[in-house]
């Protein structure tokens, strides 16, 4: 990931065992990149929120909301205290602990201090606001596959426990230099198997521990937001650009993702749609922005890695292979509320698989198939999705199975009956209880107000 190469794994890691956390060198240029991009991808959070409450019935549209928000409460707290140091710092021994890092970076009481295997040009405090942001968003992917049924009681536990133990510790097998994955050659420039496949593996977990919702699959659950859910795609798209062009560390290096980011993104929406509109017959809104943010999440590990025509086909099989697998969920009898598992586990598969396939050196890591790099680089890459994604749902699985002894963690058919707004918050995204509105003026000119004969809970449902 990021400057960080594989063929210089070595140099670094004895330039690191003589001085392993020396300061970085400054670049200016690169520190304003970062401190952009950081702010780009923390974006992406609120718009996660919109793209999911969106997708779901008005009665659970702020529950939705406030499971994003709360993410970037907790994670961030919780990652000055301890856990970006479980992350990127190398751990004991001098060569470092390939599974789980130390706590030298805990409370960031270093502020001088370099991380241990990189070669920054960037101040520390903006390398853990960046990575920060990354941390956030991957257990806020999560709830998409568990919309209108998780508690908030047990989804704030499990989130405080889940990015200690299942995402700093894939963080560090992958992103860090010091990391088994990473070592072995696992190519994952911004997150594909980190972020992507790890919330997937969680969400499809998740979604066998809280079971189906009320209804499910017989009573339709349309989305009540089309306009939501498009603005939230719209602002993933946008952030994005700082998700992977800012995993370069630093504006050198941001030019080849950026640019991959945007033609697979727009490829993979036409991908989709292609897909739906032979499957269903319509090409819809719903879709094309599902499909964009398909092609975000296959092109982000790849990014750096591929050619602006390697994106287009990754961007065109991520899209249709995503949409092809939305009904699997129908099929195989598990409720991914809002097709987390075909979007964001298969879309972070493909595009971290993609790479043993059209992984270019020439623009950066190692040759892929199609490049004459034989058959290494895919062998490497399977083997870090399936330990990734083993690893996530196995932790994911029996963490929200313990929780669940202590604290019940899926809303009652009553609840989910009144919805996440009112029985978790107590509130309403919207007021239908009365409208107002002013009738044509004229003789007849007058202001009604027309009161609803069905009770709240109803009309919302």
């Amino acid at each position: 990931m990021y400057l960080v190469t594989q063929a210089v794994v070595p140099a670094l890691h004895l330039a690191a065992a003589a001085s392993p956390y020396a300061p970085p060198k400054i670049d200016t240029g690169d520190t304003a990149w970062l401190l952009a991009s950081s702010a780009l991808v923390l974006l992406m959070t609120p718009g996660l929120a919109f793209f999911y409450a969106g997708m779901v019935r008005s009665k659970n549209a702020l529950g939705m909301l406030m499971q994003n928000y709360f993410a970037m409460g907790i994670v961030s707290v919780l990652w000055v205290l301890f856990t970006f140091s479980l992350a990127f710092d190398k751990g004991k021994g001098a060569s470092g602990n390939a599974f789980i890092g130390g706590l030298h970076f805990a409370g960031l009481m270093h502020q001088h201090s370099g991380v241990p295997g990189y070669s920054l040009t960037i101040p520390l405090y903006v390398f853990v606001a960046f990575q920060l942001m990354f941390a956030i968003i991957t257990p806020a992917l999560i709830v998409g596959s568990t919309a209108d049924r998780w508690r908030f009681s047990a989804f704030v536990v499990f989130v405080a426990i889940w990015t200690i133990v299942d995402y700093s510790v894939v963080a560090h097998w992958v992103f860090d230099p010091y990391g088994w994955l990473f070592r072995r050659g696992a190519e994952d420039f911004a997150g594909g198997t980190v972020v992507h496949a790890n919330a997937g593996a969680a969400g499809l977990a998740m979604c066998f521990v809280l079971g189906k919702r009320k209804g499910w699959p017989k009573s339709p659950m349309k989305p009540h937001n089309v306009p939501y859910v498009l603005l939230g795609a719209g602002l993933l798209w946008f952030g994005w650009f700082g998700f992977n062009a800012g995993s370069a560390l630093g504006a050198k290096g941001a030019a080849v993702p950026f640019l991959t980011t945007n033609t697979a993104t727009a490829a993979a929406m036409l991908g989709w749609l292609l897909v739906e509109r032979i499957r269903d017959g319509k090409a819809t809104t719903l879709g094309a922005a599902s499909g964009a943010v398909a092609g975000l999440v296959a092109i982000t590990p790849a990014c750096a890695y591929v050619s602006p025509i390697g994106s287009i086909i990754l961007g065109l099989v991520a899209g249709g292979l995503c949409c092809a697998c939305t009904p699997l969920k129908f099929k195989l009898g598990f409720d991914d509320s809002l097709d987390v598992v075909a979007v964001h586990l298969i879309g972070g598969i493909t595009g971290a698989l993609s790479l043993g396939f059209l992984s270019n050196s020439v623009y950066g890591g190692a040759d892929g198939l199609f490049y004459g790099g034989g058959w290494h680089q895919l062998w490497v890459q399977a083997e870090a999705v399936g330990a990734v994604v083993a690893y996530s749902f196995t932790v994911s699985f029996a963490l929200g199975k313990l929780i669940n002894l202590f604290l019940p963690s899926r809303m009652s058919d009553e609840e989910q009956d009144q919805g996440m707004d009112l029985t978790q918050h107590g509130e309403a995204a919207y007021e239908f209880d009365s409208i107002s509105a002013g009738s044509f003026s004229g003789s007849h000119a007058h202001s009604s107000t027309i009161t609803l004969e069905r009770p709240i809970e109803e009309v919302q449902a």
